[in-house]
């Protein structure tokens, strides 16, 4: 069980990457829309244990993607938190990701009819 102090110091620690500046591209699609913090490891996951003893606090809070809203409500409306905490939780496994893969490729052809 985590002491006060413990969970003092985790109350201060960072919870996120720095937001990239105005102008920006998603970091999925590269499309320079306003962007959103995507939890790498959800939010949910963060206080089981199979999660904190394989990546720890900060590392769950810190790893993360800015992503344009239509990539990010997209990988929740496709993939529950466990899947994305397990298995989808770096940028290169989220971009290998077959249904990802075919979300990008719509984007991309979008992007190029505008």
């Amino acid at each position: 069980m985590a002491t006060a102090l413990e969970s003092a110091d985790e109350m201060s620690l960072p919870t996120r990457r720095r937001r990239p500046k105005d102008g920006s591209p998603c970091e999925l699609c590269t499309v320079p829309h306003p962007l959103t913090f995507h939890h790498l490891i959800p939010r949910k996951n963060h206080h089981k244990t199979l999660f904190r003893e394989t990546f720890g606090i900060v590392e769950m809070r810190a790893r993360g993607a800015w992503l344009c809203r239509g990539c990010h409500d997209f990988i929740h409306e496709h993939f529950d938190e466990p899947t994305l905490g397990r298995r989808l939780n770096t940028l290169e496994a989220l971009r290998a990701e077959p249904e990802i893969a075919k979300h990008l490729a719509w984007a991309a052809r979008q992007r190029a009819s505008a």
